[in-house]
């Protein structure tokens, strides 16, 4: 059976993407899953986050820009780690236009590196970039499902809305299956009237594009930050956290019913 691929987008940065993929990636190994995470983001913060070789540290390193312009398989790109694998982002993923020069076949190169080795895991995650360029719509078209990480303001609302209609155009032309899964509320202070009130709107943004905003909310917590310092994730770090409780009902709240 072929992996279920989801997409970890929003167009504003400092939303949590990079995090969520490492944490549900950690989340889902525990489950017994085998988890394929693809960093397609130029910043490479979950490269950083898993550890991951980039071509900043080793020139010769085979990244998601090598698999992208089919001078590398994605086979040979991934690196393998405890609990999950991962291929690399790449430093020069931003100059992504000019190595891909057919504009007809440029947004489905992912998609067609991801059949090659769909067969040998149960899920990949792909993390994006905070832009709805090249990069971010690769994702989209490659993906099964789309997971909105969200802050609870107004700048993380406008960016769920403008990603929206870039799914929106991606079913009409490239992928006619894309499901939004929903809308993970991230860095959230529920003691706050404020983002009592942006949850709202969000839940409205939702009903709008057909799909939720999860009910797990994933609060503030040092110990985040603590874990990706010492280089591990949050249910080894310390399962007993904040976090480690919101992000583990979150995975049972997005994979609970899938086999």
């Amino acid at each position: 059976m072929a992996a279920k691929v989801y997409a970890i987008a929003n167009q504003k940065g400092g939303v949590g993407k990079s995090t969520t993929c490492q944490v549900l990636a950690a989340g889902l190994h525990d489950r017994g899953k085998k988890v394929l995470l693809i960093d397609l983001d130029p910043q490479s913060n979950l490269s950083t986050l898993c550890m991951a070789v980039t071509d900043a540290q080793k020139r010769d390193v085979v990244t998601i820009l090598e698999v992208l312009t089919e001078e590398n398989t994605l086979s040979e790109g991934i690196q393998h780690k405890d609990k999950y694998d991962i291929v690399p982002a790449s430093m020069f993923l931003a100059s992504i236009d000019g190595r891909l020069p057919d504009q007809i076949s440029r947004p489905y190169k992912l998609a067609e590196a991801i059949k090659t080795i769909s067969k040998q895991y149960d899920y990949i995650i792909v993390d994006t970039p905070p832009a709805l360029g090249t990069l971010t719509v690769n994702a989209i078209i490659a993906a099964d499902y789309v997971l909105i990480p969200a802050q609870a303001d107004i700048l993380s609302l406008q960016g769920v809305s403008q990603l929206y209609s870039t799914m929106q155009a991606a079913r009409k032309h490239a992928n006619k299956g894309l499901k939004i899964a929903g809308i993970i509320l991230t860095r959230y202070n529920g003691r706050t009237n404020l983002s009592k009130d942006i949850a709202t709107l969000f839940d409205s943004a939702a009903g709008t594009m057909k799909t939720k905003v999860f009910e797990s909310r994933i609060r503030e917590n040092t110990a985040l930050k603590e874990a990706q310092s010492k280089g591990v994730d949050i249910f080894s770090y310390d399962k007993n956290c904040n976090a480690a409780k919101d992000y583990k009902a979150l995975i049972d709240e997005i994979f609970g019913g899938e086999k």
